[in-house]
Formats: structure tokens, sequence, C-alpha cells
């Protein structure tokens, strides 16, 4: 190897490992936490843009702050644990009938209280969380409504519940709920792929 062609590797391998070891970018629509092995998880978060870090010392993470598109239908793949959605989930109504509840859900990360989720819920927040709450709420709201409510005559209402109840829940760990949307109520049999009820 020639000593031009080691100077080049040398100086890739500065420009790579330790240059880029000084900075995070952020791109837009997402914020950084950074972890700092005296402080633990700073406060402050960073916007997009170039920051510098202390390499070795602080690593960063990069949240989505953007609308977050939850989806609960039959394409789901329940293999990946850190995917944002859910099978169709199976709820029973005050009439007794079983029904698999299919929709999406907005949600949408607080950018202030992402260090507090960071620090106390960590990274997967979704199958720690989110997943969990979404299906019990789904199954407590269902419960108090008939079947013909919840398939057609009083969707609107089903849907406003299901908001607030999540709302409830979400709101103080950081997480906004900005809307809930009912795509699909129908009666269990014609589902293959339904969460039985826990």
């Amino acid at each position: 190897m020639s000593a031009e062609s080691l100077d080049k590797l040398m100086y890739s391998f500065v420009v790579e490992d330790v240059l880029k070891g000084f900075f995070i970018y952020v791109p837009p629509g997402y914020v950084a936490c950074v972890y700092d092995l005296g402080r633990g998880v700073l406060k402050k978060v960073l916007t997009p843009g170039l920051h510098f870090k202390i390499p070795f010392w602080q690593k960063a993470k990069l949240f989505n702050v953007q609308t977050l598109e939850y989806s609960i239908s039959r394409e789901f793949n329940p293999q990946n644990e850190k995917a944002l959605g859910d099978n169709p989930i199976a709820a029973m109504t005050t009439d007794g009938k079983k029904v698999a509840v299919e929709g999406t859900l907005l949600l949408r990360l607080d950018v202030h209280q992402i260090p507090h989720i960071w620090q106390t819920i960590g990274e997967d927040f979704i199958a720690k969380i989110i997943r969990p709450t979404v299906r019990s709420r789904i199954r407590m709201v269902a419960s108090r409504f008939e079947s013909a409510e919840v398939i057609g005559a009083k969707r609107d209402d089903v849907e406003m519940e299901l908001k607030n109840e999540l709302e409830r829940i979400f709101y103080p760990r950081g997480i906004y709920v900005e809307n809930v949307l009912l795509s699909d109520v129908s009666d269990i049999t014609g589902v293959s792929k339904v969460k039985a009820a826990e």
C-alpha cells in the first residue's frame, strides 16, 4: 500500500469516525435527546439542525415529533414489536356480541416531555405503553355500547369516548391523541387475525 493511499485511508477514518462524533444532525420533523455520562438524560431537546456534542461522552437519540399513524388492521405484522400498530382488536359489547375493531389513531409526542419519556419508559414506549393501553381502552369503550351502535349508529360517540379515554392516560406521559378514526367494526367471525380478549 502506498503512502498516499494510506494517508487517504487515515483521513477518511478521521472524518468519518472522529469528526462525525462531534456533531448531531437533526432532520426536520425530529428532535434529539442527549444522554450525558455525567448528568444522565439532558432536559433540553435539540431541534432540527446541526448541533455539537462531546464524542464518547454524549449519545444522541432521534425522536419523531410529527403526527404518527397507529394503524389497527389485518395487514399489521405482529413480529415487529416496535412497529406502530396492531391487529384488529376483539371486544365484547353490552349485548354480548364480539366485534373486531379496526382503525387509525393519530398520535404525537410532546417535544418537551421526550427526555422524560426516554428516561422513564425507554425507546420501546410503543410496546410498553401505547399498544396495551389502546387494546384495553378499545375493549372498555366497546363494552359500553351495543354492537349495532359500535358498528354504525353511534360510531362518532364511540370514537369520541375512545379519544377521551386515551387522552386521559397518554397526555400525562407526553403523548397527544390528535384523532381516533374507526375504519371497520365487524362481527368477529368475519376476521381471521384478531387479538383475543385477555
